[in-house]
């Protein structure tokens, strides 16, 4: 099935010891039912209240007010250890030692996920906590260890057992040596195939599609051995040129290749901090005539390493991005992070480097 070549012990961070989290953490509002964890929360030991996060009232960030959450937005980011011109920061992104940590979506059933993931799609069980104070459990799984490795954090909210995943979000790619034996596996278990294996269409590459036991859909990409077989995020943009300058100038991101199917009246962009072949991307879709997309309430945020959180927040807001988090340390562990929303409203959180490897120690 998914066969891994090691992973090089270069400096490459990753949230191992702690958890991020979108919604009543940095600010997204709650939906109809009560998310009390929508996405990935730092927090290492105890849960940190939203409250001293912030330092605001909880209630005033559930509704996002207050300048915290607007492009101009003040308070810790007026303590950046540098300040630098623009044209100085941007060069800046460039050089950041930067990749992809982890993604964060949320389950209705944890353990019936987790089952899926380790006898369906080869992926180890990470660790587990359960947080009761704060009502939620999360799950940390993938293909090798959160420092060396892109992984999936799951959260399940107690008593939530269903989500709206959107038709913004599109799936998730795993590099898999034969894509049908594979299938044959999901199809015994009891899985869904939505897509047969099969070429890819205006390509040679054998792939296919499942869906896990929530709806999120998994692309199974035909691979030889690869140091990252959880290979892509895919999510739906309205202007691709757009996000593809925005996630190369803020993200530091490269783009790796662009494809065009007037066929089928898409095109696709692949973006991220190494090859395809050897490193997890972001993969870009822009369907012809669609501007906007319903981003449900399921899948959360990428989490990526920086060297500087107050540089990049500097930079994505000169891009044109929203920070939703302003960068500083968290109360009680010291990590810096900053939060922020790409324009199409997609949501990323950027973590210390330095301070992610103290709290892995």
């Amino acid at each position: 099935m998914v066969r891994i070549i090691p992973m090089a012990t270069s400096f490459r961070p990753s949230l191992s010891s702690f958890r991020i989290s979108t919604c009543s953490r940095f600010g997204f509002p709650h939906s109809s039912f009560n998310l009390a964890r929508t996405a990935t929360s730092l927090h290492v030991g105890s849960a940190i209240p939203q409250s001293q996060i912030f330092g605001l009232s909880a209630s005033k960030l559930l509704r996002g007010e207050g300048n915290v959450m607007g492009f101009n937005a003040t308070g810790n980011f007026a303590q950046a250890s540098t300040s630098a011109a623009p044209e100085n920061v941007l060069e800046w992104v460039k050089k950041d030692k930067r990749r992809m940590l982890h993604v964060v979506y949320r389950v209705g059933d944890l353990d019936r996920t987790i089952k899926f993931y380790t006898e369906c799609l080869g992926m180890k069980l990470l660790r587990k906590r359960d947080i009761p104070e704060e009502r939620y459990t999360n799950a940390f799984l993938g293909y090798g260890p959160e420092d060396s490795h892109f992984v999936i954090e799951l959260t399940y909210n107690y008593g939530v057992d269903k989500y709206d995943i959107g038709a913004g979000f599109g799936h998730f790619g795993i590099a898999v040596e034969d894509v049908t034996k594979t299938v044959d596996l999901i199809k015994a278990k009891g899985g869904k195939v939505t897509r047969e294996p099969g070429p890819v269409k205006g390509g040679s590459t054998v792939i296919a599609f499942i869906e896990d036991p929530d709806g999120y859909k998994f692309e199974l990409l035909e691979r030889g051995p690869t140091p990252e077989p959880l290979c892509q995020v895919m999510l739906r943009v309205g202007d691709l040129d757009r996000a593809i300058t925005f996630y190369e100038k803020a993200f530091g991101m490269e783009l790796l290749r662009k494809r065009d199917n007037p066929e089928y009246k898409y095109t696709i962009a692949m973006m991220g901090y190494g090859p395809e072949d050897k490193s997890s991307v972001l993969e870009l879709t822009y369907n012809y005539g669609v501007s906007e997309y319903e981003k449900g309430n399921g899948y959360a945020q990428i989490a990526i390493g920086t060297d500087d959180v107050y540089k990049t927040a500097e930079a994505i807001k000169l891009c044109g991005g929203k920070i939703t988090r302003e960068p500083g340390p968290l109360p009680g562990i010291n990590t810096k992070i900053t939060a922020c929303l790409d324009p199409d409203g997609w949501k990323s959180v950027f973590v210390d480097n330095i301070d992610f490897l103290k709290e892995l120690e």
